[in-house]
Order: C-alpha cells, then sequence, then structure tokens
C-alpha cells in the first residue's frame, strides 16, 4: 500500500491505463457525491466486503478513498491480505479532494 498526497494521487490515476477506483464509504456518503467512475463497496460490510474483495481482478492498480482517509488505509491492507499489491490510499480523503466530482 502507498499513502498518496491528493496531488500524486490524481497524477498518478490519469496515467494509469490499469486503475481501478474504489469508494470504501457507505451508500449515504456516496450519494453526497463521489469520484467520478469510481466503484463502492462499503467497507463496513465486514464479511460481505472481504467476499466482494476477494472478486476483484488482482493485476489491476486499485486507487482507494474514504471520507478522510482511514477506512481506505485499512481497506488497503485487508486487499493486500488477500493478494491485491497494488493499492494506494487517498490521504485526506474525499473530503480535502479537489477534483472532478459526481452526484
Amino acid at each position: 500500500m502507498s499513502d498518496l498526497s491528493q496531488e500524486e494521487w490524481a497524477d498518478q490515476l490519469s496515467n494509469d491505463d490499469n486503475a481501478f477506483v474504489l469508494d470504501v464509504r457507505t451508500t449515504e456518503e456516496v450519494e453526497e457525491g463521489h469520484i467520478p467512475n469510481s466503484a463502492n463497496i462499503d467497507i463496513y460490510l465486514g464479511q460481505d466486503f472481504l467476499n466482494e474483495i476477494e472478486k476483484l481482478d488482482k493485476s489491476k492498480n486499485y486507487y482507494v478513498y474514504c471520507r478522510s482517509g482511514n477506512r481506505s488505509a485499512q481497506a488497503c491492507a485487508i486487499m493486500n491480505s488477500v493478494g491485491i499489491e497494488n493499492t494506494y490510499n487517498l490521504e485526506g480523503g474525499f473530503m480535502n479532494w479537489e477534483g472532478e466530482v459526481a452526484e
């Protein structure tokens, strides 16, 4: 797992043809806005979160975010534990995101 600043995360993501953006916030949080083209798997789902993570393509580069960066760091660690090696945590999370936002 790598913790990336907002700028590093956005720059690296924009140049990555093998990127997958993962939002680990709750459905309610996602409804308030999200980063375009992101998939949502709520980390609070517990075992269901793990089940969904295990279905993901391990060859992709995962750009993971939550509201503040704490849950996404946990999600990256969980993903690493199931063999997903390329995970990038967005420091400061969505609340500090200055890029494009979808509703």
